[in-house]
């Protein structure tokens, strides 16, 4: 597992309005591609400069193609990363104020302090 590379994919994809999009109507194929094409890259470098080693988990797949916030942060990703992507993606389908925040909150409830780790 490496939280890490869950939350560079969730920095990443967040930074870019055509990946929001394409995450939201096509996770599948979104995560499929970001994994082949910029897991290994090295963030915020323009040189070439890569890696050879990082990969998702089936579990890590399964939760980013499902948009499963829960088992996301489960898992250790870092729920700002998480919820300001997930705000760009869901908020536009809620018609009250901070209706898809609550939300996002309210699925999180069951969980007692001390939360997963966030640490990377």
């Amino acid at each position: 597992m490496s939280k890490y590379l869950l939350d560079k994919f969730l920095y990443t994809v967040d930074r870019d309005p055509d990946l929001v999009e394409r995450y939201r109507e096509e996770p599948h194929d979104l995560v499929t591609w970001w994994e082949a094409e910029l897991a290994n890259a090295v963030l915020n470098c323009h040189t070439g400069e890569a890696t050879t080693w990082l990969r998702f988990t089936d579990d890590e797949r399964a939760a980013l193609i499902g948009h499963d916030h829960v088992r996301l942060f489960e898992l250790g990703a870092h729920p700002f990363l998480t919820l300001t992507l997930f705000i760009a993606m869901f908020e536009r389908d809620n018609s009250e104020p901070l209706e898809y925040q609550k939300a996002f909150g309210a699925r999180l409830a069951h969980f007692d302090m001390p939360y997963p780790d966030i640490a990377t």
